[in-house]
């Protein structure tokens, strides 16, 4: 490293002569949660190569860097796994999805045929962003995926299913926070026991549910046992 001071000024005006500059190239670009400005906004990727400057001119080659992702607003400049956080269009999708997902999967297990299930399913779908969502359409919906996997309604949570909830929840876990993944599993609950308590089949489905969410099992079973508290 070159000193900043030394006798009669010299290393100074030598730091004035040598420096490095790096030049960038976009090689993509897209939209993506920028962490520096808190929202969503376009970013290109870059990767750059460095030169030694002398009086501004680059004059040696000293290699690759990067790359690394620049927001388009901020101008700041972020690693690439920046690009890991879904955005916030994308995030409300995945959690809206989610919902629906896991609110299926326990009217499979057990609350389709009961309407104060489907009631609480579609209040939970609707307010995660499908607002068109009804009881009759959930009712449906539970009864073409019982045909199509051949599972019989009310029974434990099958292959089929447990593989749609883990492709709805593995993505989105990463991304919540515990007292999010301890809200959907609650939320899950309560569908369940609207109904009356839980059947071994939905209590199949929520451990699995639970499971795909990253929640261990102790603390599957004291949320369930929570759900049963009245707020």
């Amino acid at each position: 490293m070159l000193p900043v001071r030394g006798r009669d000024d010299r290393a100074t005006r030598a730091v004035r002569l040598l420096g490095t500059r790096t030049a960038w190239t976009p090689v993509g670009d897209g939209e993506f949660y920028c962490p520096g400005c808190g929202g969503d906004r376009n970013y290109q990727r870059l990767t750059g190569r460095r030169r030694f400057t002398f009086l501004g001119v680059p004059v040696l080659p000293r290699g690759a860097t990067g790359p690394v992702v620049e927001c388009a607003a901020c101008r700041h400049h972020f690693g690439t796994d920046v690009l890991d956080h879904p955005t916030t269009r994308r995030f409300s999708a995945m959690l809206r999805d989610a919902v629906h997902t896991v609110a299926l999967a326990v009217l499979a297990a057990g609350g389709a045929s009961s309407r104060t299930a489907l009631e609480s399913a579609a209040t939970a779908v609707r307010a995660a962003g499908f607002e068109d969502c009804t009881e009759d359409q959930l009712a449906a919906l539970v009864e073409a995926l019982a045909a199509d996997t051949g599972r019989v309604l009310g029974g434990p949570c099958g292959a089929s299913l447990a593989i749609e909830l883990h492709e709805a929840l593995d993505p989105l876990a990463p991304h919540l926070a515990p007292v999010g993944r301890d809200s959907l599993l609650l939320q899950a609950a309560r569908i369940a026991l609207a109904d009356g308590p839980y059947t071994p089949a939905e209590r199949d489905a929520l451990a699995t549910i639970g499971a795909a969410l990253t929640i261990c099992a102790d603390d599957v079973n004291r949320l369930l046992a929570a759900a049963r508290t009245p707020s």
